[in-house]
C-alpha cells in the first residue's frame, strides 16, 4: 500500500491513555512532524528534584532521533507554531515485525475526546489518511501476517464477553482454526493430484487409484469436516450468548432464579401471584458461557389486560430462546396451569426445576418424564439455594454436548465459516455418492476440487474481493 493510514485506536470516552495509530510508508515521517522527545534533566540545588523541561521553558530543543521499538516521552506540538497539544509517549515500529507488517507509529496521549481528537488531525494533516474501519487488520492480511479467519477471530477477541468466548477467539487468531483447515485442503489436494494424474496420464507408471481407495479417503475427509460441524452450535453460543427463558407459572420462583443467577435482587419477588407482568433481560456468565436470561410473565389464564400483553411476550421469549428452564413447585405437583405450559415448550431443550423441596414434594422425576420425555430434571430450592451449582453444570453440558473439553481448534464460532464448512460437506457427499456408483472420475474431481476451494474461502486463499471487503466492513474503526 502507498499511503499511510490513521486512526484512534482506543474506545471513545475518558481514559487515562488513548493511542492514535498510523501505519504505511510515512508513519514515521508523521510521527517525526508532530511529536518531540523530551530529555529528563536533573535541577542543581535543594532535594536534587527531577523534573521534565518543556522545549519552551528551557529555551533549548531537546528532539532526538526516534529509536526503533523504543518508547519515548515527549510532546505533540502543532508544527505550524510550535505550540503544546499534549504530553505523550510514542513509539516507531520499523516494518515488517508489526500488527500490519508495514512501518507503524503508535502515540499514547491523555484519552480524552480532544486531545485524541487533536492529534489524529495532526497527523490527517501531516501525511496520513483517516483509516477505513477494521483497515489496519486488513493491510495485516494483505500483507500475509494474518489469514482472513484469524483476521475475523480479532473481532472476536475484542468483543469477548466471557473468559470462555476470548480463550476460543484468542487462540483461533493464533491460528487453531486455520490449521485445521489447511491439514484438510492438504488431504483434498493429495486426492485432486491423485485423480488428476489418474485422469490425464493414465499410461504412466503412477500409483493408480481404485475406488475403494478413493471411498476410504473421501470418508476420512468428511469425518473430519462433520467433527467441525458438531463443534458450531458450540461455537455460536459461546461467541453469541446462550437464549435462556425462564418460564413457568405465577408465584412458583422464576423471580427468585433469577435474583439467584445474578446474584442481585433484579426481579421483584412477592408471594402475590402476577407480580412480574413483563419480561425482564439480563446478561451473565454461567460457567464461561455467555447467557442471556429472560423472566417471564406467569403463563395462565387472565381477563388483566396488562397481565395477558405480558403473557403474550413471555411466549414469543420461550419461542426464541436456546433453553427453556421450565419451574414447577414439587410440593404442589402438577397443576392444571402447569399443564397448559407444557405443549408450548414442545422440541425445545428444556430443564424442569422441582422448586420448593424445602416443604416436601409430592412429584417425582419419573412422573414429569411421562409428561415431558427427554427434559432433564433438577431438584431446586431458592429459599435454600439448593441445586444451583448443578444447574449450572447442566448448562454447561447442554451447550458442550456432555464433553468435558473440546479443542479451541475444533470449536467453529463464525456463521460464514460453519456454511462453508457445510458446503464443503455437500460436495464430498456428492462425490462419495458418485465414487461409491462408479461414476467417473471426471465428474468427482467437481465436487473435491469445489470443496478445495470452499475451505480457501475461510482462510481467504480463494475468497474474492467482495467477501474480503464484507469481512472487514464489520470491524470498528481503529483495528
Amino acid at each position: 500500500m502507498e499511503d499511510t493510514i490513521a486512526a484512534i485506536a482506543t474506545a471513545y470516552g475518558e481514559g487515562g491513555i488513548g493511542i492514535v495509530r498510523v501505519s504505511g510508508p510515512k508513519a514515521r515521517s508523521v510521527l517525526e512532524s508532530i511529536f518531540i522527545s523530551v530529555r529528563r534533566h536533573r535541577t542543581e540545588g535543594e532535594g536534587q528534584r527531577e523534573r521534565f523541561f518543556l522545549p519552551e521553558a528551557t529555551g533549548e530543543t531537546i528532539n532526538e532521533p526516534i529509536v526503533n521499538r523504543r518508547l519515548t516521552y515527549g510532546n505533540v506540538v502543532d508544527p505550524r507554531d510550535g505550540s503544546l497539544v499534549d504530553e505523550a509517549m510514542a513509539v516507531f515500529m520499523k516494518a515488517p515485525y508489526t500488527y500490519t507488517a508495514e512501518d507503524v507509529a503508535e502515540i499514547q496521549c491523555h484519552g480524552s475526546v480532544v486531545s485524541l481528537r487533536r492529534v489524529l488531525s495532526l497527523c490527517l494533516e501531516n501525511g496520513a489518511r483517516l483509516a477505513e474501519p477494521g483497515e489496519f487488520t486488513k493491510r495485516a492480511f494483505l500483507n500475509g501476517r494474518l489469514d482472513l479467519s484469524q483476521a475475523e477471530a480479532v473481532i472476536d477477541v475484542v468483543r469477548a464477553k466471557t473468559d470462555q468466548g476470548f480463550d476460543v477467539a484468542l487462540g483461533q487468531m493464533e491460528g487453531s482454526l486455520s490449521r485445521e483447515i489447511r491439514e484438510l485442503r492438504n488431504d483434498l489436494m493429495d486426492l485432486l493430484v491423485l485423480v488428476t494424474v489418474n485422469l490425464d496420464y493414465p499410461d504412466e507408471d503412477i500409483e493408480e487409484i481404485n475406488y475403494e481407495k478413493l471411498d476410504e479417503s473421501l470418508s476420512q475427509i468428511d469425518d473430519k469436516l462433520q467433527a467441525l460441524i458438531a463443534g458450531a452450535g458450540t461455537g455460536r453460543m459461546i461467541r453469541e450468548g446462550l437464549a435462556v427463558t425462564i418460564a413457568g407459572r405465577p408465584n412458583v420462583g422464576k423471580s427468585s432464579l433469577m435474583n439467584a443467577l445474578l446474584r442481585e435482587s433484579r426481579a421483584i419477588v412477592t408471594d402475590v401471584p402476577g407480580t412480574t407482568r413483563d419480561t425482564i433481560e439480563e446478561g451473565l456468565s454461567i460457567s464461561g458461557i455467555p447467557v442471556r436470561l429472560t423472566d417471564t410473565a406467569g403463563i395462565r389464564r387472565t381477563e388483566d389486560r396488562v397481565e395477558q400483553i405480558g403473557i403474550e411476550k413471555s411466549k414469543e421469549a420461550v419461542n426464541r430462546a436456546d433453553l427453556i428452564l421450565f419451574m414447577v413447585s414439587g410440593n404442589e405437583g402438577f397443576t392444571p396451569e402447569d399443564l397448559e405450559i407444557i405443549p408450548y415448550l414442545d422440541e425445545k431443550k428444556t430443564v424442569v426445576l422441582l422448586n420448593k423441596i424445602d416443604l416436601g414434594s409430592v412429584l417425582t422425576e419419573e412422573m414429569i418424564l411421562e409428561k415431558m420425555p427427554g427434559a432433564a430434571v433438577i431438584e431446586t430450592s431458592m429459599k435454600e439455594g439448593h441445586g444451583m451449582d448443578l444447574l449450572q453444570e447442566k448448562i454447561r453440558d447442554m451447550v458442550f454436548g456432555g464433553q468435558a473439553a473440546q479443542r479451541e481448534s475444533m470449536i467453529v464460532t463464525n456463521v460464514r465459516h460453519e456454511e462453508l464448512i457445510r458446503r464443503a460437506s455437500e460436495e464430498i457427499h456428492c462425490a462419495q455418492l458418485m465414487s461409491s456408483s462408479r461414476e467417473a472420475l471426471d465428474f468427482i474431481e467437481v465436487n473435491i476440487r469445489q470443496a478445495f476451494d470452499d475451505l480457501g474461502e475461510i482462510i481467504g486463499e480463494t475468497a474474492n474481493d467482495q467477501i474480503i471487503n464484507e469481512v472487514f466492513s464489520r470491524f470498528c474503526l481503529g483495528k
